[in-house]
């Protein structure tokens, strides 16, 4: 029986490898794997929590569970836009905690090959400490996408902190 869960768990990382959500924030795309992505939804109702970093701006009660939401235009360091009709809520897993990624609008999922990815670029990262959460930039037909590392969004001690709140 345990070799029949591990080849389902074995086909269904096949059939997620090399896929990406793609999503825009203003006029850029961004892609993250799929793998971390449990669900997307329309923005919510958010209440605020005091004493946050100003790009996590509160918490959902999604069908009963308490998620943290963290505004990514913020966290990129984009200006502030507000809320429309297209801006969506990326529930991913991060670390075993739920978390919602407030994004512009969502666009596809496409497959970009490894072969596909290169490097970001060298920069000095504490002027532009943004482009530590970029792990890569894949190539779709003659576009390009910033792939966002999900890993890196948060740092250990806010991972710490959101996971406090679980209920």
């Amino acid at each position: 029986m345990s070799e029949l869960v591990d080849v389902m768990i074995e086909n269904e990382e096949d059939t997620q490898k090399d896929k990406y959500l793609i999503f825009s924030i203003g006029q850029e795309c961004y892609g993250i794997d799929i793998k971390y992505v449990i669900e997307i939804i329309g923005v919510e109702p958010i209440t605020e929590v005091p004493e946050l970093p100003k790009y996590i701006k509160g918490v959902i009660n999604l069908r009963g569970k308490i998620i943290p939401v963290m505004d990514v235009r913020i966290k990129l360091k984009k200006e502030e836009k507000e809320y429309d009709d297209r801006t969506c809520i990326i529930v991913v897993e991060i670390e075993n905690i739920d978390i919602g990624l407030i994004i512009d609008k969502v666009i596809e999922v496409a497959n970009i090959d490894e072969s596909n990815i290169s490097p970001p670029p060298k920069v000095n990262l504490e002027k532009h400490n943004s482009n530590s959460y970029i792990k890569g930039i894949g190539k779709i037909q003659n576009e390009v996408r910033l792939l966002i590392d999900c890993n890196r969004l948060l740092e250990d001690d806010e991972i710490e902190e959101l996971g406090n709140g679980e209920s």
